[in-house]
């Protein structure tokens, strides 16, 4: 699994030339609906053993939770199911809206 900082995210996201990854966010609803990096997907952590199978094992992932200890979990655990491309966003929204998109809610 590799990691990467809200700032390297932000520029892969704006990269024409290399597909954006997929956004994997398995914060809670009401976390998700309060603040979102664009383009995420909601999953939340205890449903990802059940829906495993929306997911491309060989896909770009990067998996996001609030602060990152959620995110590591999950992307240890779709290691261990085979998935490959696995990438914990360090710091989680809470960086992002440090670093990145200011004008988010933080909570």
């Amino acid at each position: 699994m590799n990691h990467i900082t809200p700032p390297q995210l932000a520029e892969w996201l704006q990269d024409e030339n290399r597909p954006s990854p997929f956004l994997l966010d398995v914060r809670e609803p009401s976390e998700f609906e309060y603040c979102a990096i664009p383009g995420s997907v909601l999953m939340p952590m205890a449903s990802v053993p059940a829906r495993m199978q929306e997911l491309e094992p060989d896909a770009e992932i990067v998996v996001i939770c609030h602060h990152g200890g959620r995110s590591m979990q999950v992307a240890m655990f779709l290691e261990r199911q085979g998935f490959t491309n696995l990438i914990n966003l360090a710091g989680g929204v809470a960086q992002w809206a440090a670093q990145v998109d200011p004008t988010m809610p933080q909570y």
